[in-house]
């Protein structure tokens, strides 16, 4: 990271879009390598609030989805995997503390085919006609 921000500083400064005083450019840069068939990982960067920590944005999301069937809020230091929701509703989500202060880096994996749109209609049709949230959901994982 050090690398690439510095030289797109320098390249900053020789194009004249900023001056050598000039704060150094910063840049979020997450580089994902994976050997899976299917699924979704996001990593998102937020901003936290003045004074919030990465810990406080993980007790939020954990509060927001307490008992919710197929949501599972990670615990500190762990991430998701696309492999341990494979064939699942589930959606897993991660929270840690990104390098610049003030921000979170925010991961969340999912089965593209089954939590996606088809998963989530079924979830859906299970709620409006008031059967059990998991109908036809929670059933054994196909591979791949």
């Amino acid at each position: 990271m050090p690398e690439i921000e510095q030289g797109l500083t320098a390249a900053a400064v020789k194009a004249g879009k900023m001056s050598a005083s000039e704060a150094p450019v910063k840049i979020s840069f997450t580089p994902h390598l994976m050997p899976m068939s299917r699924g979704m990982l996001v990593t998102i960067y937020a901003a936290l609030s003045p004074g919030a920590t990465a810990d406080d944005a993980r007790a939020a999301l954990a509060a927001r989805y307490e008992g919710e069937a197929f949501v599972r809020v990670l615990p500190a230091g762990a991430v998701p995997h696309t492999r341990y929701v494979r064939g699942t509703n589930a959606a897993h989500i991660a929270v840690a503390p990104d390098r610049l202060p003030g921000r979170v880096i925010l991961m969340c994996a999912i089965d593209n085919l089954v939590k996606g749109a088809s998963g989530q209609a079924l979830q859906n049709l299970n709620l409006m006609l008031g059967w059990g949230e998991g109908t036809g959901l929670e059933g054994a994982a196909l591979f791949p």
